[in-house]
């Protein structure tokens, strides 16, 4: 299963690789996961280059969202409450970079876009 599209991944790896090179970069999410059955979200901004490690702002439903890094692999595996996967927002826009959603994450307590 793969949440994104060729696109999103370019530019997930695109964002991923200037971290890595040092760049101060705040870029927008590429992509927005979320389970349909439970109050777990991801806005990610970049993908290592293994393909399995991404970076964003991860929210698991507990009040506390953060800043970090997630497997892909392991994300494809959880289910909710009601046995449903992971699924990729089809039509998720970013309306602000990732700092801008961390600081509203962090005042209302989960992702609300």
């Amino acid at each position: 299963m793969t949440f994104f599209t060729e696109e999103q991944r370019n530019q997930l790896l695109a964002n991923g690789a200037a971290r890595a090179r040092g760049d101060a970069i705040d870029p927008l999410p590429v992509v927005k996961l979320y389970t349909l059955d439970a109050g777990a979200a991801w806005l990610l901004t970049e993908l290592d280059a293994d393909g399995d490690k991404a970076f964003g702002l991860c929210d698991a439903g507990t009040g506390s969202p953060e800043l970090g890094q997630v497997s892909l692999s392991a994300l494809e595996g959880v289910r909710g409450p009601r046995g449903m996967r992971i699924v990729a927002d089809p039509h998720f826009k970013p309306r602000q970079t990732l700092s801008g959603y961390l600081a509203d994450a962090q005042r209302d307590g989960s992702i609300n876009d």
